[in-house]
This record gives structure tokens, C-alpha cells and sequence, in this order.
């Protein structure tokens, strides 16, 4: 693991494979860290023939978290965003897309394959909008465009995304809370190991737990509002995958992110949740 600093926000990534390689820059979702792109599937794009670099977002994993920062709350947020007046947050999705342009400026790469999910998705594709000499293509898997008329999140799934375990300090508590989260957004096709998630849980919650870096993480989704516009500005080539039941972001967010994206291929992977499935 490797730390670079910027404007005072520390950065942890992991570069693995060929340095001579085409780079892919991975960059996860909501409150999860570099770890939750699976090892495996990892090794793989470096047996494909790629530079495979992932990072931890700020507020997740060995990144800085902004513990004791103020915040509105969520719903004053949502309509504040809603009237174009986004409220004054510790930080926001363009920040975050910075932060990973920073990574490749730490590795002196000129550009990269630009993969995202869910959140991540969302900051792949601020990357390639702003940053379109630094994108070779863009992958946007499970995410949104966020448009405020697509289908919201299942009222179960919704309510488990905004809960906390009944005792935080409690490690088998927090981990029930994981595993049943993380199983009510995988769908019934795909089931993962119990003992494999569990382990999984486990493991990242050693490496770090921090439900309020969620929440401003949260923040800054809600606050970035309706990127169509600037979807439209996209011209690196894209490929969006999106789950055919996925709960949480609904299948029309990925067809709409593809359909305001010039060129854009769409991808729908039947049985697919809001997970990333062995298969």
C-alpha cells in the first residue's frame, strides 16, 4: 500500500502488475474499501495485461476520514441539491474524482482505463468528463446518472442502507448488519458463501469501520445531483454494466447513465444485484 497527500487529504492506493502494462484505475462505492474489488478478480486483469491500481476513497479504508466534520442532514441535502443550491459539505464527488486523478499524477501516468462501481461509477465518470485526455475508456458498472425521475431504491433496501447495527461497538453485531445488507443487495441468484462473506466482513472491518464516513459520503452523492449533463460530455469509449435485479440502483439508472453517454455500450447481466458476483 502506498499514501500521497493532497491539499491535506491523504490518499491509500495499491498498484499491482506490469508497470509497462495499460493501466486500469479501480475506484469502489459507497463506504467500501480498495479491498472489496476481490483479489481474484484483480489477478485477473493482471493476467489480461493490465496495470491494475485501486485506491481507498476519502472517508474509507486507510484514506483520511473527516471525523467531527459538520454536515446537514440528509433530506435538507436532497432538496437543497434538488433547487441547485447544494449545501456546504466536507467535501463532494469532484473532490473524490480529483483525488483519483492524483493517484495516476502519483504514478506518473498520463492515463488510464477508468473503472467504477456504484459510487465509484459515479466518480469514473466525473473523471472522464473532466479529465478526458486522462481517460482510455470508461467503465461504469452498477451506478447511476442521477437523474431525480429514476425508480428509487426498494423501501427494505433503503431503510437497511440508512440503518445501524444495534450495538457499534459490538464486532458480531456490526458484522450480522453487514452480512444482511450485503445479502439483501446481491439478489437470490448469486448467493456468496456465508463463511466467505463473514470472513469478508471481518476483514474489512478490521482494516477500518466508520459508519459516519458513510454518511457524508452519502452526502456528497445526494449533493452532486443530476450529472446527465455532464454524462453528456463524455467521449472516451464506455461500457456500462448494471445487475438485472439490482435493488438498490434500480436497472433504468444503468440504462440511463448509457443513454446520455455518446456511444455508450449497455450491458445488463441477468441475476446480477448490486454486488460484483464471481461470475
Amino acid at each position: 500500500m502506498t499514501t500521497l497527500r493532497r491539499d491535506g487529504v491523504e490518499i491509500c492506493y495499491e498498484d499491482m502488475g506490469d508497470p509497462a502494462a495499460p493501466p486500469m484505475l479501480l475506484i469502489m462505492g459507497l463506504g467500501m474499501q480498495l479491498t472489496a474489488w476481490p483479489e481474484s478478480f484483480c489477478d485477473a486483469l493482471v493476467r489480461r495485461g493490465f496495470r491494475v491500481i485501486r485506491l481507498d476513497n476519502r472517508d474509507a479504508g486507510l484514506s483520511t476520514h473527516f471525523h467531527g466534520a459538520k454536515t446537514p442532514g440528509l433530506l435538507q441535502t436532497a432538496i437543497s441539491a434538488r433547487l441547485g443550491r447544494p449545501p456546504r459539505l466536507p467535501y463532494t464527488l469532484q473532490d473524490m474524482a480529483a483525488d483519483a486523478v492524483a493517484v495516476l499524477d502519483a504514478l506518473g501516468l498520463a492515463k488510464a482505463h477508468v473503472v467504477g462501481a456504484s459510487m465509484g461509477g459515479m466518480i469514473a465518470q466525473i473523471v472522464a468528463a473532466n479529465h478526458p485526455a486522462r481517460t482510455l475508456s470508461l467503465v461504469s458498472i452498477m451506478s447511476s446518472s442521477g437523474n431525480p425521475w429514476l425508480k428509487p431504491p426498494r423501501r427494505d433496501i433503503l431503510r437497511l442502507l440508512l440503518s445501524r447495527p444495534p450495538d457499534g461497538r459490538d464486532p458480531e453485531a456490526v458484522v450480522a448488519h453487514m452480512m444482511r445488507f450485503f445479502r439483501a443487495i446481491g439478489g437470490p441468484v448469486y448467493r456468496r458463501d456465508e463463511a466467505e462473506l463473514r470472513a469478508r466482513m471481518i476483514r474489512a472491518i478490521a482494516r477500518t469501520y466508520d459508519p459516519a464516513g458513510v454518511r457524508r459520503q452519502l452526502l456528497a452523492i445526494i449533493a452532486s445531483g443530476d450529472r446527465r449533463p455532464l454524462l453528456r460530455r463524455i467521449n472516451a469509449p464506455t461500457l456500462v454494466i448494471h445487475g438485472a435485479i439490482d435493488p438498490l440502483l434500480r436497472p433504468d439508472a444503468g440504462g440511463d447513465t448509457a443513454r446520455n453517454i455518446r456511444g455508450a455500450h449497455l450491458q445488463i447481466v441477468d441475476g446480477m444485484g448490486h454486488d460484483l458476483p464471481e461470475p
